[in-house]
């Protein structure tokens, strides 16, 4: 059994990809602060996978707590999820995301150095495209990025290459999965995104608006330059995202010699709007989800999606799910836990 250690595996993706390692035989160790996440999830993931789940709280910018912790297991690897991802406050806080997500990762690199754990999976984002210049986007596209929670990823990425060359015979290797926007739930309805707050990604808030948590949906701009002026995206359902995540460590786990860094794109291939997604929610659902029109947000931009080539012929890793099965799976697990984690 490989040992992989989860920062922030308590979160929205990080529960989900809990599922999908034990599912494969690893056996994950959850290090998470629970500053946007809840104990409660880890219990829910027990209860699907019927064993328990190893859980530290902890946080990634604690370095000597990081140390005491890999001198208490062996890791085989790292799956670093522990990062704010909320693009807005990342404008109006950005010494927050560079503290958390940069500064937290160096603690963990420095550490997983200091006891010879070189594999590593980075959770990284489209956003370190910027506003493409060509879609779908590829990996080898030029990184520019309009937001400080980007830009925090990006700085991450560049630190990761650098770290990967360094070394005259490389003995990292190092996945960084840039995707793009995880929606959806597990089957079972017994876990999902349950944001601490007002919701900043868009399906969260149009479900707690469906289940009465929320009055409307602010649209936030209807004049981009895509088909209906609402920006467009590429939604993937987080149980594919999860499966990507443990695709990326049976990759490590075949290599023979290690090969350093490599980005990947976890995407769908393909760009939903804000508008189309609300109109496949009341479809899917039956709900009624009402929305105003608001002033762009800071940071936004018209359209991205991926192109998922490479994750295919790399990892063998194909999304599986469509927009209406996102959908039906986020209603399930949103009436059913009306006020997420904290319902029951």
């Amino acid at each position: 059994m490989k040992k992989i250690l989860v920062t922030g595996g308590a979160g929205y993706i990080g529960s989900h990809t809990l599922i999908e390692l034990i599912k494969l035989g690893f056996e994950p160790v959850v290090y998470d602060n629970l500053s946007n996440s809840s104990p409660v999830a880890i219990e829910r993931v027990e209860q699907i996978v019927d064993q328990k789940i190893a859980f530290i709280k902890g946080d990634v910018l604690d370095k000597t707590h990081l140390t005491q912790v890999f001198t208490e297991h062996e890791f085989f690897g790292v799956i670093h999820f522990a990062g704010l991802k909320a693009v807005g406050e990342s404008v109006a806080k950005p010494l927050k995301y560079y503290q958390n997500n940069v500064s937290g990762t160096l603690n963990l690199l420095e550490v997983m150095t200091d006891f010879g754990v070189k594999n590593f999976i980075f959770s990284s984002s489209a956003t370190v495209y910027g506003d493409p210049e060509m879609l779908p986007i590829v990996e080898t596209a030029r990184r520019s990025c309009t937001n400080p929670y980007g830009q925090s990823k990006l700085t991450v990425e560049y630190v990761l290459e650098d770290l990967a060359k360094s070394e005259r015979v490389p003995s990292w290797n190092i996945i960084s999965l840039r995707y793009f926007n995880p929606i959806g739930a597990d089957a079972s309805g017994t876990i999902g995104e349950d944001p601490s707050d007002i919701p900043n990604n868009l399906m969260p808030y149009i479900s707690q608006v469906a289940v009465g948590k929320l009055e409307k949906l602010s649209v936030f701009g209807d004049d981009y330059d895509t088909p209906d002026g609402t920006g467009v995206r590429d939604y993937i359902h987080v149980v594919d995202l999860a499966k990507g995540h443990v695709k990326a460590l049976e990759y490590i786990a075949k290599q023979t010699s290690a090969f350093g860094f490599e980005p990947i794109n976890l995407g769908t291939g393909h760009g939903t709007s804000v508008l189309e997604l609300v109109g496949a929610f009341v479809s899917t659902t039956g709900q009624n989800v009402p929305y105003v029109i608001a002033p762009r947000r800071a940071g936004d931009i018209a359209t991205c999606y991926a192109s998922a080539d490479k994750a295919k012929t790399l990892l063998g890793w194909t999304a599986e799910f469509d927009i209406e099965r996102m959908c039906v799976d986020t209603w399930r697990w949103q009436s059913q836990n009306p006020q997420g984690y904290h319902s029951n």
